[in-house]
């Protein structure tokens, strides 16, 4: 598995995915399915990349990998305008893990995407599990 591959040029981290192809379990499957209206048979992202920015949750194009695309970059946090208004996050529709984009792409920046790699299931561990204190971030 070729983890840069499989990290969108937003910074979500796809192979940590429940709905990557790899990562998908029969509950996420049925729920997904009954969703969308197909069958668990049909239901299978290979990530952001393998998909063409086509978002398999959202079910539609992506604006931002349009624009990164059309930029010619491969992560958002090498362009000038980073970080701009794809990327701002939102109360609503928090426990998605668009909120954590612009965190992901700052470590990315700072740190480098190999050392984002290891700790990437530490941070998704964090926003998913974590309880929000002011001035400490999510803890476990």
């Amino acid at each position: 598995m070729d983890k840069r591959e499989l990290t969108a040029p937003c910074g979500l981290d796809c192979f940590n995915c429940g709905w990557y192809e790899e990562n998908l379990t029969d509950e996420i499957r049925a729920s997904e399915a009954a969703r969308l209206g197909i069958t668990a048979t049909e239901v299978n992202c290979k990530g952001c990349r393998g998909e063409q920015g086509k978002c398999w949750w959202a079910q539609g194009d992506c604006a931002t990998w349009n624009c990164v695309q059309a930029r010619g970059l491969t992560y958002c946090h090498e362009c000038s305008d980073f970080p701009c208004g794809l990327l701002a996050p939102s109360a609503k529709g928090a426990d998605f893990p668009h909120n954590m984009k612009v965190y992901n792409l700052c470590r990315m920046k700072t740190f480098g995407i190999d050392q984002w790699i290891e700790e990437s299931a530490e941070i998704r561990k964090r926003y998913y599990e974590g309880v929000f204190a002011v001035g400490k971030g999510p803890i476990l």
